[in-house]
């Protein structure tokens, strides 16, 4: 690996001659800016505006623009000769644990290699110390033009320095948290814990840039003329999930896909929780006229009687079918006793109810007669 930076390590008295080089590597893919009609390379030159003409790299320092557009030239060799301590030194300033350190703070990740092999003990004895300390070192160090922060501690048998950002680089989370007050209740932690267990560690070695390995197969598609690979369709939406559907769903979800059993502990616990789909603009619609229909039977139920009524009112007329066909057969027994037949007497009855009426039907005809005589 080729280094970035040579210094050395202040350790109190001790110096410790390093090589910065570089921790990571970027695989991102890379494009050009082209011309769309004939995919010539779209090129920047550097030009100097007083001479007007294009100028190498070799050409080119630093200079500080002044507020009046003076420019003061600043050379290496003016950088290289700052007065403080860490223009060529990783000073550590102080020890302690790891756990001081907020992650919001690191930066660029860098391995520290001894540099010859009058380094190897000092260097030796650092990586010990932290080893055994368990701790981390706070230092102070120079590099592209400023003065920076970092973080020694001991990966494997090297010693790696994180950048750190200063204090006052990394910005307060203010109005990030939600601003209304929320109860989250035992039972969905407990959800919570479960899907945690469930999903369980994972080895950092197995995940893979998905991103790029797809770019990488459209790029490749398009090299050879193919059509590029389709994209899948997006998972389905449209429902509207509470919290704890959401994580018992979540937790057998993971449990399937680790072969466990589908009944999660912590979810045999808690209620099943109900998905409510998002009704479509088609399904609101019926929806709508299965709530008019609905009203609409619930009106006409309104205006027929009671069940209980009905009854009550049948079994009303029932009981005085009952009671006139019981009298009928007590007159039939009377009539029977009298030696007459039953049709007889009510022939006779209704024939006596008859004459008074005819009778006065009859007067009232005859005096008709005489007034108009």
């Amino acid at each position: 690996m080729r280094s970035i930076w040579n210094g050395a390590i202040s350790f109190g008295l001790v110096s410790i001659p390093i090589k910065l080089v570089n921790a990571t590597e970027s695989h991102s893919i890379s494009f050009r800016q082209v011309h769309t009609e004939d995919n010539g390379r779209i090129r920047y030159r550097k030009f100097c505006e007083l001479e007007d003409r294009e100028v190498t790299q070799s050409e080119i320092g630093k200079g500080y623009e002044d507020a009046d557009g003076t420019i003061v030239p600043i050379t290496d060799e003016d950088l290289s000769h700052l007065p403080i301590p860490t223009a060529r030194t990783i000073e550590i300033v102080a020890f302690v644990p790891a756990d001081r350190i907020d992650p919001l703070q690191m930066d660029a990740a860098y391995y520290l290699a001894a540099s010859g092999a009058p380094a190897a003990k000092p260097y030796t004895l650092l990586r010990e110390a932290l080893k055994r300390s368990h701790k981390v070192a706070i230092a102070k160090y120079a590099l592209r033009g400023r003065e920076r922060l970092g973080m020694l501690r001991v990966v494997g048998d090297a010693i790696a320095m994180h950048g750190l950002l200063w204090p006052d680089e990394v910005r307060a989370p203010e109005g990030v948290a939600p601003d209304v007050d929320v109860t989250v209740r035992d039972k969905e932690l407990d959800l919570a814990d479960a899907l945690m267990d469930t999903l369980g560690e994972v080895d950092l070695e197995d995940l893979h840039d998905e991103y790029r390995e797809a770019l990488e197969e459209v790029i490749a598609a398009k090299a050879s003329g193919e059509s590029p690979p389709e994209t899948p369709e997006p998972a389905q939406g449209g429902k509207v999930l509470d919290l704890m559907a959401a994580l018992e769903k979540s937790v057998r979800a993971a449990k399937e896909s680790r072969g466990e059993a589908a009944g999660a502990e912590a979810g045999s616990e808690v209620e099943e929780a109900e998905v409510t789909p998002l009704p479509s603009k088609k399904s609101a619609s019926g929806a709508k006229s299965t709530t008019g229909n609905q009203t609409a039977a619930k009106e006409s139920s309104a205006r027929q009687p009671p069940a209980k009524k009905t009854t009550t009112k049948t079994t009303t007329t029932k009981k005085a079918a009952e009671g006139r066909a019981a009298a009928t057969k007590s007159t039939a027994d009377r009539s029977t006793a009298d030696g007459s037949t039953p049709g007889k007497a009510a022939a006779d009855k209704s024939a006596a109810r008859k004459t008074p009426a005819k009778k006065a039907a009859a007067k009232k005809t005859a005096s008709s007669r005489r007034r108009s005589a």
